[in-house]
Formats: C-alpha cells, structure tokens, sequence
C-alpha cells in the first residue's frame, strides 16, 4: 500500500467519523485530498463512492430519527438544487460564488458557537422550499452541498440525532442521482482506480461508525459547538481556495 494510499484512507476514516457528527464531511475532506494525485472532476467522482458507502451505513443507524417534515420540504428541494447546481457547474464557475459560499458558512459557524443559530429559525413551508433550494443550488455550483445543507439545516428546531439523520437521508437522494451520471461518464477511469476507491470505502464506514458512537455521547450544546467548529473550518478553507 502505498504512502499517498495510507494518507487518503486515514482521511476517509476521519471524513466518515466527522460526517456521523454533523452530517456533512466526507466530500469537503476526502476531494482536497484526491484533487492533489487525480483531475478534480475525476476525484469528485471518486469520492461519490466512498460517500455513498458512509451515508447508507449512517442512513441504516440513524434512519429513525429523520424529521419527515424537514426531509419533504427543505431536504426535497435542497436535494433538486443541489442537482441544478451540479449541472450548472462546468457552466457557471465565479470566485465571487465561492467567496459567498465561504462567508455564509464562517457565518453559520460563527451562529452556531454563539447560539445564534437558535433564535433565528424558519418557519412555514414556503421558507423551507426557498431556503432549500437556495442552499441546494449554492452548494452544487460551488461543489460542496453537504457543508451549505448543514448551515440551513441549523436554522431549524431539530434535534442533534435529527439534524444528521435528515442531512444524511438528503444526501443519499443526492448520491442516488449523481452517481449514475459519474458511471456513465467517467466509468472506465472510475474502474481504473477501483482498488483505492474500495479501500477508501471502507474507511469511511469505519468512521462512521465511529463517530456514531461519538454522537449518542454528545449533548445538545456540545453538537452545536462542533457543528459550528467544522463549518468555521469549511468557511476558512473554501475562502482561502478561492482568494
């Protein structure tokens, strides 16, 4: 096995444990890392596979706790524009969006320490739908729908174990529809690299499981605090990329 290989499963450990946690995360750490040996679309392709992986076993653990009314609303349409987005994306490609991008999750980061987050909630379900698929189709232009989902998402009165298992089941729409799109087109550079794919899709079981241990431990506060930690960082990356 080689180095390269050892460093991109540990990621995949660590990106699943983070996304059992707050419900976004194997995109936003496994695809920097890919993107230093593959073509960026390639290693988002790549990474379609591991994420899926780590979603449905996050799925199956914490399928009962969905909030259905979040997951029709916000999630069904954050999950259609975070397709449009996707498919806007070869098209549409601005420093501007993603400085945007970079600053609304610094802000929700910043929301979610101070508590925030909390008193400013939405209601209604045409806010749901608009935020949804504002949120969706931002995070899809800009490649990283998980991170965006999850700053909506706290502007929500949903529960630690809720707030991941309706991020968790609208990114496994979002997987269900993009990963065929990915076979179709870059198939045979996809089965090239099918080893590597298969050891990263394991790892990122593994941290899911891990970090849905490290969940059930968490009380409310401390989630919040955690959520708000790794959107800070997100923020603070995706600027830096873009400046």
């Amino acid at each position: 096995m080689g180095a390269f290989t050892v460093v991109a499963t540990v990621a995949a450990v660590i990106a699943g444990a983070i996304a059992s946690i707050s419900g976004f995360g194997i995109g936003s750490v496994l695809t920097p890392v890919l993107s230093t040996q593959f073509d960026v679309r390639l290693a988002i392709a790549m990474v379609s596979l591991p994420h899926l992986a780590g979603t449905f076993v996050r799925f199956l653990i914490v399928r009962t706790r969905i909030d259905r009314e979040v997951l029709l609303g916000f999630g069904a349409a954050s999950a259609i524009g975070g397709l449009v987005g996707a498919a806007l994306q070869t098209v549409v490609q601005s420093t501007a969006l993603s400085v945007m991008f970079g600053v609304l999750l610094v802000f929700a980061g910043v929301g979610s320490l101070t508590g925030f987050a909390q008193r400013m909630r939405f209601s209604g379900h045409r806010t749901a739908l608009v935020g949804g698929a504002l949120s969706g189709l931002l995070g899809g232009l800009v490649g990283n729908q998980g991170g965006i989902r999850a700053a909506a998402l706290l502007g929500f009165d949903v529960e630690r174990e809720a707030f991941v298992a309706t991020a968790t089941a609208v990114a496994l729409i979002v997987d269900g529809a993009r990963i065929p799109v990915y076979l179709a087109t870059q198939g045979a550079d996809l089965a090239a690299h099918w080893p590597l794919i298969v050891v990263l899709s394991i790892g990122a079981v593994v941290g899911t499981l891990v970090g849905g241990s490290a969940l059930r431990r968490m009380n409310d506060v401390v989630f919040r605090r955690v959520v708000g930690v790794l959107l800070l960082l997100l923020g603070f990356y995706t600027l830096a990329r873009a400046v």
